[in-house]
Protein backbone atom coordinates (compact mmCIF):
# COMPACT_ATOMS: atom_id res chain seq x y z
CA UNK A 1 0.00 0.00 0.00
CA UNK A 2 1.39 3.40 -1.01
CA UNK A 3 2.22 5.71 1.89
CA UNK A 4 2.15 9.50 1.93
CA UNK A 5 5.60 11.00 1.39
CA UNK A 6 7.13 14.14 2.92
CA UNK A 7 6.27 16.32 -0.08
CA UNK A 8 2.69 15.11 -0.32
CA UNK A 9 2.05 15.65 3.38
CA UNK A 10 2.44 19.42 2.88
CA UNK A 11 -0.30 19.29 0.27
CA UNK A 12 -2.50 17.42 2.76
CA UNK A 13 -1.61 19.97 5.43
CA UNK A 14 -2.98 22.72 3.18
CA UNK A 15 -6.08 20.64 2.51
CA UNK A 16 -6.84 20.32 6.24
CA UNK A 17 -6.47 24.08 6.67
CA UNK A 18 -8.71 24.73 3.68
CA UNK A 19 -11.42 22.41 4.99
CA UNK A 20 -11.34 23.31 8.68
CA UNK A 21 -9.18 26.39 9.20
CA UNK A 22 -6.89 24.31 11.44
CA UNK A 23 -3.19 24.95 10.92
CA UNK A 24 -1.36 21.78 11.86
CA UNK A 25 2.14 22.62 13.08
CA UNK A 26 5.08 20.83 11.50
CA UNK A 27 5.57 18.83 14.68
CA UNK A 28 2.22 17.12 13.96
CA UNK A 29 2.93 16.24 10.33
CA UNK A 30 3.77 12.64 11.21
CA UNK A 31 0.42 12.43 12.98
CA UNK A 32 -1.21 13.73 9.79
CA UNK A 33 0.68 11.23 7.64
CA UNK A 34 -0.42 8.35 9.89
CA UNK A 35 -4.04 9.53 9.73
CA UNK A 36 -3.91 9.66 5.92
CA UNK A 37 -2.35 6.19 5.66
CA UNK A 38 -4.86 4.72 8.12
CA UNK A 39 -7.85 6.24 6.29
CA UNK A 40 -6.59 5.02 2.92
CA UNK A 41 -5.84 1.48 4.11
CA UNK A 42 -9.13 1.07 5.99
CA UNK A 43 -10.97 1.88 2.76
CA UNK A 44 -8.76 -0.23 0.47
CA UNK A 45 -7.37 2.82 -1.31
CA UNK A 46 -3.96 4.16 -2.14
CA UNK A 47 -3.10 7.61 -0.80
CA UNK A 48 -3.48 9.04 -4.29
CA UNK A 49 -6.91 7.41 -4.72
CA UNK A 50 -7.98 8.80 -1.36
CA UNK A 51 -6.95 12.29 -2.45
CA UNK A 52 -9.15 12.17 -5.53
CA UNK A 53 -12.07 10.56 -3.69
CA UNK A 54 -12.29 13.18 -0.92
CA UNK A 55 -14.07 15.79 -3.02
CA UNK A 56 -16.70 13.21 -4.06
CA UNK A 57 -17.20 11.32 -0.83
CA UNK A 58 -18.27 13.18 2.32
CA UNK A 59 -18.00 10.03 4.44
CA UNK A 60 -14.33 9.58 3.50
CA UNK A 61 -13.68 13.26 4.20
CA UNK A 62 -15.22 12.97 7.66
CA UNK A 63 -13.28 9.79 8.41
CA UNK A 64 -10.04 11.62 7.67
CA UNK A 65 -10.97 14.67 9.73
CA UNK A 66 -11.96 12.44 12.66
CA UNK A 67 -8.52 10.84 12.61
CA UNK A 68 -6.60 14.10 12.18
CA UNK A 69 -8.34 16.41 14.62
CA UNK A 70 -7.68 16.26 18.35
CA UNK A 71 -10.66 14.87 20.29
CA UNK A 72 -9.10 14.72 23.72
CA UNK A 73 -10.03 16.96 26.60
CA UNK A 74 -10.54 16.37 30.29
CA UNK A 75 -13.04 17.12 32.99
CA UNK A 76 -12.69 20.45 34.83
CA UNK A 77 -9.71 21.30 32.66
CA UNK A 78 -9.73 24.91 33.87
CA UNK A 79 -11.61 24.96 37.16
CA UNK A 80 -11.62 28.78 37.57
CA UNK A 81 -13.53 29.13 34.28
CA UNK A 82 -16.11 26.53 35.36
CA UNK A 83 -16.52 28.30 38.71
CA UNK A 84 -16.94 31.68 36.97
CA UNK A 85 -19.73 30.35 34.75
CA UNK A 86 -21.46 28.66 37.69
CA UNK A 87 -21.43 31.82 39.78
CA UNK A 88 -22.73 33.91 36.90
CA UNK A 89 -25.54 31.42 36.25
CA UNK A 90 -26.59 31.55 39.91
CA UNK A 91 -26.60 35.36 39.86
CA UNK A 92 -28.57 35.34 36.62
CA UNK A 93 -31.24 33.07 38.12
CA UNK A 94 -31.51 35.16 41.29
CA UNK A 95 -32.14 38.30 39.24
CA UNK A 96 -35.25 38.93 37.15
CA UNK A 97 -34.45 36.09 34.74
CA UNK A 98 -36.33 33.20 36.36
CA UNK A 99 -38.39 32.42 33.27
CA UNK A 100 -35.55 32.55 30.73
CA UNK A 101 -33.12 29.73 30.01
CA UNK A 102 -29.48 30.33 30.85
CA UNK A 103 -27.63 29.31 27.70
CA UNK A 104 -24.01 28.17 27.42
CA UNK A 105 -22.13 27.25 24.25
CA UNK A 106 -19.01 25.09 24.54
CA UNK A 107 -17.09 25.62 21.29
CA UNK A 108 -14.71 22.85 20.20
CA UNK A 109 -16.09 20.57 22.91
CA UNK A 110 -14.15 17.46 21.77
CA UNK A 111 -15.64 14.41 23.53
CA UNK A 112 -17.88 16.50 25.76
CA UNK A 113 -15.89 16.77 28.98
CA UNK A 114 -16.18 20.57 29.21
CA UNK A 115 -19.93 20.60 28.58
CA UNK A 116 -20.55 17.85 31.13
CA UNK A 117 -18.25 19.57 33.64
CA UNK A 118 -20.38 22.70 33.35
CA UNK A 119 -23.58 20.68 33.77
CA UNK A 120 -22.20 18.91 36.84
CA UNK A 121 -21.08 22.17 38.41
CA UNK A 122 -24.45 23.85 37.83
CA UNK A 123 -26.39 20.83 39.07
CA UNK A 124 -24.23 20.59 42.20
CA UNK A 125 -25.38 24.13 43.01
CA UNK A 126 -29.00 23.15 42.30
CA UNK A 127 -29.15 25.54 39.39
CA UNK A 128 -32.21 25.05 37.18
CA UNK A 129 -33.28 26.34 33.79
CA UNK A 130 -30.05 26.04 31.81
CA UNK A 131 -29.12 24.66 28.41
CA UNK A 132 -25.61 23.75 27.31
CA UNK A 133 -24.68 23.29 23.65
CA UNK A 134 -21.43 21.53 22.80
CA UNK A 135 -20.12 21.70 19.23
CA UNK A 136 -17.16 20.16 17.45
CA UNK A 137 -16.17 19.52 13.84
CA UNK A 138 -15.58 15.82 14.52
CA UNK A 139 -18.55 13.47 14.18
CA UNK A 140 -16.67 10.81 16.14
CA UNK A 141 -16.07 13.21 19.03
CA UNK A 142 -19.71 14.29 19.09
CA UNK A 143 -20.87 10.66 19.17
CA UNK A 144 -18.68 10.09 22.23
CA UNK A 145 -19.93 13.30 23.84
CA UNK A 146 -23.57 12.27 23.40
CA UNK A 147 -22.85 8.84 24.84
CA UNK A 148 -21.33 10.44 27.93
CA UNK A 149 -19.27 7.40 28.94
CA UNK A 150 -15.69 7.76 30.19
CA UNK A 151 -12.84 5.85 31.80
CA UNK A 152 -11.62 5.73 35.40
CA UNK A 153 -8.88 8.29 34.82
CA UNK A 154 -11.46 10.90 33.84
CA UNK A 155 -13.49 10.28 36.99
CA UNK A 156 -10.56 11.16 39.24
CA UNK A 157 -10.58 14.70 37.79
CA UNK A 158 -14.14 15.40 38.95
CA UNK A 159 -14.38 17.28 42.28
CA UNK A 160 -16.19 15.63 45.16
CA UNK A 161 -19.33 17.84 45.07
CA UNK A 162 -19.90 16.68 41.47
CA UNK A 163 -19.27 12.96 42.04
CA UNK A 164 -23.02 12.26 42.59
CA UNK A 165 -23.43 12.86 38.84
CA UNK A 166 -21.11 9.94 38.03
CA UNK A 167 -22.99 6.70 37.44
CA UNK A 168 -21.10 3.37 37.20
CA UNK A 169 -21.59 1.24 34.12
CA UNK A 170 -22.23 -2.50 34.50
CA UNK A 171 -18.88 -4.29 34.50
CA UNK A 172 -18.08 -6.12 31.29
CA UNK A 173 -17.54 -9.84 31.59
CA UNK A 174 -14.74 -9.62 29.06
CA UNK A 175 -12.62 -7.68 31.53
CA UNK A 176 -12.60 -10.71 33.83
CA UNK A 177 -10.88 -12.76 31.14
CA UNK A 178 -7.94 -10.39 30.82
CA UNK A 179 -4.58 -11.52 32.09
CA UNK A 180 -3.83 -10.21 35.61
CA UNK A 181 -0.82 -8.25 34.38
CA UNK A 182 -2.87 -6.29 31.87
CA UNK A 183 -6.31 -6.06 33.47
CA UNK A 184 -5.58 -3.02 35.64
CA UNK A 185 -4.19 -0.94 32.78
CA UNK A 186 -6.94 -2.05 30.43
CA UNK A 187 -9.69 -1.27 32.91
CA UNK A 188 -8.37 2.27 33.39
CA UNK A 189 -8.79 2.83 29.64
CA UNK A 190 -12.24 1.27 29.32
CA UNK A 191 -15.43 3.27 29.72
CA UNK A 192 -16.41 2.44 33.29
CA UNK A 193 -18.93 5.17 34.14
CA UNK A 194 -21.40 7.48 32.52
CA UNK A 195 -22.81 10.92 33.18
CA UNK A 196 -25.98 10.68 35.28
CA UNK A 197 -29.14 10.71 33.14
CA UNK A 198 -30.53 13.63 35.16
CA UNK A 199 -28.07 15.94 33.36
CA UNK A 200 -28.83 14.82 29.83
CA UNK A 201 -31.95 16.97 29.22
CA UNK A 202 -29.80 20.05 29.87
CA UNK A 203 -27.03 19.24 27.37
CA UNK A 204 -27.07 18.91 23.58
CA UNK A 205 -24.24 18.23 21.14
CA UNK A 206 -23.96 19.10 17.46
CA UNK A 207 -21.39 18.73 14.68
CA UNK A 208 -20.36 22.23 13.63
CA UNK A 209 -17.41 23.85 11.86
CA UNK A 210 -16.77 27.18 13.57
CA UNK A 211 -15.05 28.57 10.47
CA UNK A 212 -18.39 28.50 8.65
CA UNK A 213 -20.66 31.54 8.78
CA UNK A 214 -23.90 29.89 9.88
CA UNK A 215 -24.16 29.55 13.68
CA UNK A 216 -25.33 26.24 15.17
CA UNK A 217 -28.29 27.86 16.96
CA UNK A 218 -30.51 30.92 16.63
CA UNK A 219 -30.41 31.54 20.38
CA UNK A 220 -28.05 34.13 21.82
CA UNK A 221 -25.81 32.69 24.52
CA UNK A 222 -25.27 33.97 28.06
CA UNK A 223 -21.83 32.36 28.07
CA UNK A 224 -19.64 31.16 25.21
CA UNK A 225 -16.61 29.18 26.31
CA UNK A 226 -13.93 28.54 23.70
CA UNK A 227 -10.67 27.32 25.20
CA UNK A 228 -7.51 25.88 23.63
CA UNK A 229 -8.97 25.88 20.13
CA UNK A 230 -8.03 29.26 18.67
CA UNK A 231 -4.33 28.38 18.78
CA UNK A 232 -4.89 26.02 15.81
CA UNK A 233 -6.02 28.91 13.58
CA UNK A 234 -4.15 31.73 11.89
CA UNK A 235 -4.58 35.13 13.52
CA UNK A 236 -6.93 36.48 10.84
CA UNK A 237 -9.13 33.39 11.23
CA UNK A 238 -9.05 33.85 15.00
CA UNK A 239 -10.41 37.39 14.55
CA UNK A 240 -13.20 36.11 12.29
CA UNK A 241 -14.12 33.38 14.76
CA UNK A 242 -14.16 35.78 17.70
CA UNK A 243 -16.33 38.23 15.74
CA UNK A 244 -18.84 35.44 15.07
CA UNK A 245 -18.82 34.39 18.69
CA UNK A 246 -19.46 37.95 19.82
CA UNK A 247 -22.49 38.09 17.50
CA UNK A 248 -23.89 34.99 19.23
CA UNK A 249 -23.23 36.36 22.72
CA UNK A 250 -26.17 37.98 24.52
CA UNK A 251 -25.82 41.55 25.77
CA UNK A 252 -24.02 41.50 29.15
CA UNK A 253 -23.06 37.88 28.46
CA UNK A 254 -19.50 36.54 28.48
CA UNK A 255 -16.97 34.94 26.16
CA UNK A 256 -14.38 32.88 28.02
CA UNK A 257 -11.08 31.96 26.36
CA UNK A 258 -8.12 29.99 27.65
CA UNK A 259 -5.58 31.97 29.68
CA UNK A 260 -3.25 33.83 27.31
CA UNK A 261 -5.42 33.35 24.22
CA UNK A 262 -6.27 36.17 21.78
CA UNK A 263 -4.54 38.92 23.74
CA UNK A 264 -4.49 40.91 20.49
CA UNK A 265 -8.31 41.11 20.40
CA UNK A 266 -9.72 44.64 20.77
CA UNK A 267 -13.44 44.49 19.85
CA UNK A 268 -15.56 47.61 20.23
CA UNK A 269 -18.57 45.66 21.52
CA UNK A 270 -16.72 43.65 24.18
CA UNK A 271 -14.61 44.60 27.17
CA UNK A 272 -12.10 42.44 28.94
CA UNK A 273 -12.94 41.81 32.59
CA UNK A 274 -10.09 42.02 35.08
CA UNK A 275 -9.90 38.56 36.63
CA UNK A 276 -6.80 36.95 38.14
CA UNK A 277 -7.43 33.51 36.62
CA UNK A 278 -10.05 33.72 33.86
CA UNK A 279 -9.60 35.25 30.38
CA UNK A 280 -13.13 36.64 30.11
CA UNK A 281 -14.83 39.26 27.95
CA UNK A 282 -18.25 40.84 28.50
CA UNK A 283 -20.51 42.06 25.73
CA UNK A 284 -21.28 45.75 26.31
CA UNK A 285 -23.08 46.68 23.09
CA UNK A 286 -24.86 44.99 20.22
Amino acid sequence: MMKVDSLDVQRWQKYIEQETGFVLPDIQLQWLANAIDCTAMSNGLSVQQLWYQLSKNDELRQQLLDKVLIHESRFFRHRPSIDFVTEYALQHRKADNIDSLFRIWSVGCASGQEAWSLAMSLAAQRCQGYKILGTDISEEAIKSARLGQYDNRQQTLIPQPCQPFVQPLPSKSTSNRLKPSTSEAANSMQESWQVAPVLQPHVNFSVHNIIEQKPPTTHLQNVIICQNMLLYFRKFDQRDILARLSEQCALEGYIILAPGEALFWRPSNMRRIAHPQVNVWQKISA
